[in-house]
């Protein structure tokens, strides 16, 4: 019996199945360190290791993710608990804008999906430009009162914050254990929806004759490409330890493209925007939103000049 035909159909789920069994491991191991963290760490620990000074402090803070990761999903709970015992909120937003990116299950899983693609290159660049972008915005949040970036809810909160968990060594492994399926399941949707759409993209869309010179064109003027890479890391809203197998396989797409995909969608997402809502000011959403869009988009264009000269 001859085997059937390759069909469009069969090269979409090929696709899809190839990004998600190489990504999923990194999801995987993502939420299970998030778990534990939960679980094990107290919430005293993050203020202790910051410097009192502004500028020290910020830069601290938004390195903070390398030794407390957490992803995008998990960490805007986090900060509000951690406002609510009296962490600035300076340090709070440094720390919830990078730590998505600058934690090592996302520098292990950039320089995995960029294997061929100057995967060292592209992890460094990915984690510094989050951090610069990150630190900037907290020096200027550091300016402002709290008063007009949080909802008076947050503000009006009491210090009790949320207990810590107790118990013996299985309670807490157990609870640390069902966080992170929790978290998997909660993250995996966005990551195995995305991957579909990149598989459908990369099959369907870039193969079709009317479409592949539109898309070559977008795709070859940066100063398209970057914004519309960003856009789409928005609407997507993929977990930061899995993007990057996302971004490497878009085809035609510049470096500097997935670069600014890679720094921003972690820190701007669909999802996130209503995770926002629920501790800022609509007014400041959109000037955060606006403004990392900008300072992220100029970061690209500026490493393009210097590195893919």
């Amino acid at each position: 019996m001859n085997p059937p035909a390759p069909s469009p159909e069969g090269d979409i789920w090929f696709s899809f199945l190839s990004i998600v069994l190489e990504g999923a491991p990194y999801l995987f191991l993502g939420t299970l360190i998030s778990g534990f963290i939960d679980a094990f760490l107290p919430r005293q620990a993050m203020e202790r290791l910051l410097p009192r000074r502004i500028l020290p402090g910020i830069m601290a803070a938004g390195l903070l993710g390398m030794v407390f990761p957490v992803c995008e999903c998990a960490v805007v709970p986090v900060i509000r608990r951690l406002l609510q015992k009296g962490l600035p909120l300076s340090y709070a937003l440094t720390y919830m804008l990078a730590a998505p990116v600058l934690n090592p299950i996302t520098a292990l899983s950039t320089l995995a999906a960029f294997k061929g693609q100057d995967p060292v290159l592209m992890t460094v660049s990915r984690l510094f430009i989050a951090w610069l972008v990150t630190v900037v915005v907290g020096l200027l949040v550091s300016r402002v009162s709290a008063r007009s970036i949080l909802l008076e809810r947050v503000l009006s909160a009491n210090h009790a914050g949320h207990p810590h968990a107790q118990g013996d060594l299985r309670a807490r492994c157990g609870r640390a254990l069902g966080t992170a399926m929790h978290d998997f399941l909660d993250t995996g949707k966005y990551f195995v929806f995305g991957v579909f759409l990149t598989a459908l993209f990369n099959t369907q869309v870039v193969v079709r004759p009317g479409l592949h010179d539109g898309i070559a064109a977008l795709a070859g003027n940066d100063a398209f490409a970057v914004p519309a890479m960003m856009a789409l890391a928005f609407v997507l809203s993929l977990c930061s330890t899995t993007d990057a197998f996302i971004a490497a396989n878009m085809q035609g797409f510049s470096q500097a493209s997935k670069l600014a995909f890679l720094v921003f969608g972690p820190m701007v997402d669909l999802k996130l925007l209503f995770m926002y809502a629920s501790v800022f000011r609509r007014r400041f959403i959109v000037w955060l939103v606006c403004g990392l869009f900008v300072a992220v988009g100029l970061c690209a264009l500026v490493w393009k000049i210097f590195f893919m000269a």
